[in-house]
């Protein structure tokens, strides 16, 4: 095992030519040296998501994502667009429920070009009225066409139930009461609330010198002052709830089902025990559910298990669309497929073949320059260290079959179970005791 390498310790990691430097401002800058490769990508990462709204400004951070694009001071939108295409850069944003980030990768020969666009855009945005309410009815159509998509309207619904009444259990869009209430004042407020050097990490990865790349970062974020106030406070974990949630909806062919249970934060230290469970549940082709559901009895065709990570809480959820004759038996055998994972363990074959597609998945995950860069925000703001590769292999590999069947345990209590079921559902019920498993 390699070392491990901690910002408290000192402000480079060596075994992955990691270095860190916090600015006079207190904006800190991470920079991994990829020597091998003729990109660097760089992102700006905002600590903060859709789940530290407050309630009547849902939505706000999406928002204000793609409000930054529409103009600055300097610039309009065109002008970005055209300057962007001028040094052959990828630009791109998201937000999420814990983070926005706005990023760019570009051939090492423009990175002063790049960070300057990328610096005016996240500092020096004008939030016109009239951009404001030109953006207000983009995002209220993307609200239409997500709540017409069967797939995203069932995950959004468990996701509104399971945390309910947090921040969390809201939809990253915000709702159209919410979003069509956003002023200029409001977005301001916002903007520089959260913008700020405290609740800021400036990663990059890839061909650069790290000494030289932070003098440019410097002299790009200069104007940006130093946090004031207080920082943004830190609210327990959410509860969560079982709730079963049946939402008929004759218009649909198929019926949609969304099941799921708590599950450990990012940063638990059982946290590969949980990716592997999840895959070898239903992470791929050769995993229980897929074979079970799909190729033995041509029940479903998309079903999948998947992980929802946060800073102090989680979710481990199945997915299924099937027809709403189907609908019964395919929930059997799920909750079939939960008990067997309870009470037998898993064969030796079955974990090192699930270890093997996950080292697979993280080592491939970290071959490209924009990888690498998200991979670096991540971990400082969900760990404060920096893991090497041979570290993260190292943990997988130290997972048993005991550790697997004494964490599916934990996870799958029935009693913990929460559901959502959408579609032209017909006379199907389901109570808690038949989710038993």
């Amino acid at each position: 095992m390699s070392a491990i390498c901690t910002p408290a310790a000192a402000t480079e990691c060596p075994s992955r030519n990691i270095r860190r430097t916090v600015l006079p401002n207190g904006l800190l800058v991470l920079t991994e040296s990829i020597p091998h490769v003729r990109s660097v990508s760089m992102g700006v990462w905002i600590a903060s998501g859709s789940r530290d709204e407050p309630l009547e400004l849902n939505g706000i951070s999406h928002f204000v994502e793609h409000m930054v694009f529409k103009g600055t001071t300097t610039r309009n939108a065109q002008q970005f667009a055209r300057e962007v295409d001028s040094i052959g850069g990828n630009l791109d944003a998201f937000t999420s429920k814990e983070n926005i980030c706005f990023n760019i990768k570009v051939l090492d020969e423009n990175i002063a070009p790049a960070l300057e666009l990328l610096s005016d855009l996240v500092l020096h945005p004008t939030f016109t009225p009239e951009d404001i309410a030109r953006e207000q009815g983009v995002i209220l159509e993307e609200i239409k066409m997500d709540e017409d998509s069967p797939d995203y309207l069932v995950h959004e619904t468990f996701t509104q139930k399971f945390w309910k009444g947090n921040g969390l259990g809201r939809p990253t869009l915000g709702t159209v009461k919410s979003v069509s209430s956003f002023t200029q004042p409001t977005v301001f407020d916002f903007y520089n609330s959260r913008f700020t050097p405290r609740n800021m990490v400036f990663s990059a990865a890839g061909h650069l010198d790290h000494d030289r790349f932070v003098a440019q970062v410097a002299a790009c974020f200069s104007g940006l002052t130093a946090s004031t106030g207080t920082p943004l406070a830190t609210l327990p974990a959410p509860a969560t709830f079982a709730n079963i949630t049946l939402k008929r909806k004759k218009s649909l062919e198929q019926v949609q089902l969304c099941l799921g249970v708590p599950a450990p934060p990012v940063d638990s230290p059982t946290r590969y025990a949980v990716y592997l469970l999840n895959s070898m549940l239903g992470g791929g082709m050769s995993s229980r559910l897929f074979q079970t559901i799909r190729e033995d009895r041509g029940l479903a065709y998309s079903i999948y298990a998947e992980t929802s990570p946060f800073r102090d809480t989680g979710s481990l959820s199945i997915y299924a669309g099937t027809s709403a004759d189907k609908i019964a038996e395919v929930l059997r055998l799920t909750l079939e497929e939960l008990r067997r994972l309870k009470e037998d363990t898993v064969p030796e074959a079955e974990l090192k073949r699930a270890k093997d597609q996950l080292k697979s998945n993280i080592v491939l995950g970290l071959e490209s320059s924009s990888s690498r860069m998200s991979n670096l925000a991540r971990q400082e703001m969900y760990f404060k260290r920096f893991f090497s590769v041979d570290e993260i292999v190292s943990a997988v590999e130290a997972v048993t079959a005991a550790g697997i069947q004494t964490l599916a345990r934990q996870l799958f209590r029935p009693e913990a179970i929460a559901l959502t079921v959408l579609g032209n559902l017909g006379p199907f019920t389901v109570s808690r005791e038949s989710l038993a498993c």
